[in-house]
């Protein structure tokens, strides 16, 4: 079809056109502005690995060059760090210090979904895999424009549970982090008396004396450092208003995209009803 046929052809279907958009544009406005919104909870860390007295720098047994201002990729304890926020031990600690099982339950079973959920008789109770399929979606870890802060946003019906539940993740990955430093320390320093206690040669015993040094310095240092993943540059804070999701802007994209989902529908159709028909045997 000549593309001079087909905008005439739109043009004599305008006004069903405009019809149409109406009529699909509506409902989905509808279900916009009927959508419950969440507060959002933020907090801005940084690598402890970015400074240099850091406690990766302290651990280290030699001059520590860092690259970290030229790699934008986490590593070190802060990779460890950001794994440990969406983590199965992080929804078990909220499942029990928190009441994410029942606020999940009470979301399943509300609006259009719950009843549908109903009809179908489909599992409405969550559970401990509901909490972390709901970490891995919602949980938002950005970096920042100059790599060196990065933004932990949780969006939550909740105001006062998005915040709470954000400072317990914040405290439990770096718990864990701490957790496991402290005990490769504790390890290796156990593991370094009893051999020293057991070797006769005084070369030998005065190499693994400098190597229980370290490991008692390691040991030192993760006990007396505040942060040994993640250094918090603004504690976690929660908005005053909800906004997610963002009506306004989700209506702008709907005035935009319904029309042009109609236009080319109907174009679609007329070169349909254009096209000439095969013969047949």
């Amino acid at each position: 079809m000549p593309i001079e046929t087909l905008i005439r052809t739109l043009w004599r279907w305008r006004w069903r056109l405009c019809l149409a958009a109406l009529l699909l544009w509506l409902p989905l406005l509808a279900l916009v502005w009927s959508w419950p919104r969440s507060y959002v909870a933020e907090a801005v860390v940084a690598p402890a690995e970015t400074t240099s007295m850091a406690a990766s720098a302290l651990l280290a047994p030699g001059i520590n060059v860092q690259a970290g201002l030229f790699d934008t990729r986490p590593g070190g304890n802060f990779g460890v760090y950001l794994a440990a926020l969406r983590s199965a031990e992080a929804a078990r600690m909220l499942t029990e210090r928190t009441a994410v099982i029942d606020q999940l339950t009470r979301q399943r079973a509300e609006g259009p979904v719950g009843w549908l959920r109903r009809l179908l008789g489909l599992r409405i109770q969550a559970d401990l895999d509901d909490v972390r399929r709901m970490l891995e979606r919602r949980l938002a870890v950005t970096q920042d424009s100059a790599a060196l802060t990065w933004t932990i946003s949780l969006p939550w019906r909740d105001r006062e549970a998005a915040e709470t539940m954000l400072a317990l993740l914040h405290a439990h990955a770096e718990a864990k982090v701490r957790a496991d430093l402290a005990e490769m320390a504790r390890r290796r320093i156990a593991a370094l008396e009893a051999r020293i206690a057991a070797e006769r040669d005084a070369y030998l015993r005065s190499a693994m004396f400098d190597l229980l040094a370290q490991q008692q310095r390691a040991a030192l240092v993760v006990a007396a450092d505040e942060a040994v993943a993640a250094r918090l540059v603004s504690a976690p804070m929660v908005e005053l208003r909800p906004s997610q999701p963002n009506r306004p802007l989700l209506t702008l994209l709907l005035v935009l995209a319904v029309p042009a989902f109609c236009a080319m529908a109907a174009a679609t159709l007329a070169v349909l009803r254009a096209a000439p028909h095969p013969a047949l045997p």
